[in-house]
């Protein structure tokens, strides 16, 4: 272990005794918003401390077998026992650097997902379309709770714009490589002449915001508009301006939502859809001051990014940030991205512990 993440690992040690102590303070059991956030912070502190612990006692082990090696009799015990203490300490750092890379706590937040048509017409549409089914499979397999927030049909089929919710456990952090342009190569079902055509979409994702947190909107602020729902839905929804479509008037940033027939809840929905997005932009631009300086493995998650292409007449699947290619994109596009999310978070994990290695140096 290097001398620099021994000493952090020390430092932690020392944390945990301080959060002990407070956590055991009756004035900051008082108050129950500092407690819960020492409590959280106990909670992660206390099992890298662990972790650094049995790493601890292994090397203590390691230190007393080496030292019986030169015993005839318990020569072949001591190899034994050196063997299996080098392979703990091997997997305990693993363990180690993986619990100190640092956490983004919107992960566990539920997402929303957009997808947008971009070039190539009614094809891009079409896509939108399936890319939309391919999340929401996704979603069903892994159990997750998915919510139209809304939704602008095409006309001969697909979206050219959809926004939905999901909420399940690591949402966000689940999907947020999504983020980026998505390209389709494939025959559409309107060529006649089997020519292969190439169409994008754009899909955004992004957390939604912690109440406490919340990003403030200011009524001066905002344009409310209120209209009549379109496309199907029943007599009431035809009748009346349920449908909400809210602007925000210094950015230029639209929410609008249709899905329900209170006036209220659409409201209430263009809102947090609203809310996200300009935490979005502030993210975004703090991404791209950041990506200034040091180019990130995944990207930047702007959307003018060309992230993945999905070649349908060679069944293949590109991922361009990791140079990820699988040819089962049949299965991908009915919701098995499991190795396409695993493959993007190991990536990310590799290049924070790149980034730990290099800031402990």
């Amino acid at each position: 272990m290097k001398d620099s993440l021994r000493q952090q690992l020390e430092r932690l040690t020392h944390r945990l005794s301080e959060l002990d102590a407070s956590l055991a303070d009756s004035q900051v059991g008082a108050d129950i918003k500092r407690y819960r956030a020492l409590s959280r912070e106990q909670a992660e502190v206390a099992q890298v401390v662990g972790l650094f612990r049995q790493y601890g006692l292994r090397e203590s082990d390691l230190a007393a077998a080496r030292e019986m090696q030169d015993d005839d009799e318990m020569a072949e015990m001591a190899r034994e026992e050196i063997a299996a203490a080098e392979a703990d300490l091997v997997r305990l750092l693993g363990e180690l650097q993986s619990a100190l890379l640092p956490r983004d706590p919107d992960d566990a937040r539920p997402a929303f997902l957009e997808i947008r048509a971009g070039t190539g017409g009614d094809e891009s549409a079409l896509f939108a379309g399936d890319l939309a089914r391919m999340y929401l499979r996704f979603c069903e397999r892994r159990g997750w709770r998915t919510e139209v927030m809304s939704e602008s049909p095409a006309e001969l089929g697909g979206y050219k714009e959809l926004v939905l919710r999901i909420e399940g456990e690591q949402a966000y952090g689940t999907l947020r490589f999504e983020s980026g342009g998505h390209r389709v190569q494939r025959v559409p079902a309107t060529e006649s002449q089997g020519r292969i055509h190439t169409s994008a979409c754009t899909v955004a994702v992004m957390p939604e915001p912690d109440e406490a947190a919340e990003v403030t909107l200011n009524p001066a602020e905002l344009r409310i508009d209120t209209f009549r729902a379109s496309g199907a839905g029943g007599q009431h929804v035809n009748k009346t301006d349920s449908a909400i479509r809210i602007t925000h008037l210094p950015t230029g940033l639209v929410a609008e939502c249709q899905d329900d027939r209170s006036q209220h809840r659409n409201k209430a929905k263009a809102m947090a859809v609203l809310a996200a997005r300009l935490r979005e932009k502030e993210r975004s631009e703090r991404a791209a001051k950041e990506a200034a300086t040091r180019k990130g493995l995944i990207g930047s998650g702007d959307r003018s990014d060309r992230i993945r292409t999905y070649n349908f007449p060679q069944g293949r699947l590109t991922d361009h940030r990791i140079n990820l290619t699988l040819y089962k994109l049949g299965q991908v596009m009915d919701g098995d991205l499991d190795d396409v999310v695993a493959a993007l978070q190991a990536a990310r994990a590799s290049e924070q512990l790149a980034a730990l290695d290099g800031s402990a140096a």
